[in-house]
């Protein structure tokens, strides 16, 4: 008796998989303002503000500033001095808001990721793709890879369809007038 009911569980599970099955199409394209929402929601749970976006301290401790979402490391903000011996021993330091850092790599700052000429606002969205998915600086071929703490090797795999409704989002956005500064490499830290 136990042995048919398992039996007849299996075959449920497998007759009610959730998993396309041939002659299935695609889910109907997304609307642009869907689109965005879904944007939203991958920049969201990805983690994209944590880096992108600057903080001030608050009653529970860092939280964003509205006006700057996701305008990374504010480029009227002075670059600090610190002791480089944690980073020639290959530790890390951030910036307490997180949007800038120094490691063995050097010194790098988040980028701008709103619709502004000095963030993703000249950007086609094949460049944000290969940015995204390949780490290419600006998603220009021949340039440097992008710096940690981009985690790069966590987006090589990324639907081409939420790389596009990343890029909606990010493209809907307030643009944010921030010239991010350029990386320095570790010897001119």
């Amino acid at each position: 008796m136990f042995a048919a009911f398992c039996l007849s569980l299996l075959n449920f599970s497998c007759t009610n998989s959730t998993k396309p099955s041939a002659g299935e199409t695609d889910p109907p394209a997304l609307s642009a303002d869907e689109l965005v929402v879904r944007g939203e929601y991958l920049v969201t749970i990805m983690g994209c503000n944590d880096c992108h976006s600057p903080k001030r301290m608050g009653p529970n401790g860092p939280e964003l500033i509205p006006e700057l979402l996701l305008s990374g490391y504010p480029g009227d903000r002075p670059i600090l001095d610190f002791d480089s011996t944690l980073t020639n021993n290959g530790f890390a330091v951030f910036y307490p808001d997180l949007t800038g850092s120094a490691g063995p790599w050097g010194m790098s700052f988040a980028a701008n990721l709103t619709p502004d000429a000095t963030g993703i606002g000249t950007w086609t969205e094949e460049q944000f793709k290969k940015a995204l998915k390949e780490g290419k600086y600006k998603g220009l071929d021949g340039t440097r890879m992008l710096l940690p703490p981009m985690p790069v090797l966590n987006f090589r795999d990324i639907k081409d369809e939420d790389v596009k409704a990343i890029f909606a989002y990010l493209k809907s956005l307030k643009p944010v007038h921030n010239v991010v500064p350029a990386a320095i490499p570790p010897g001119n830290m």
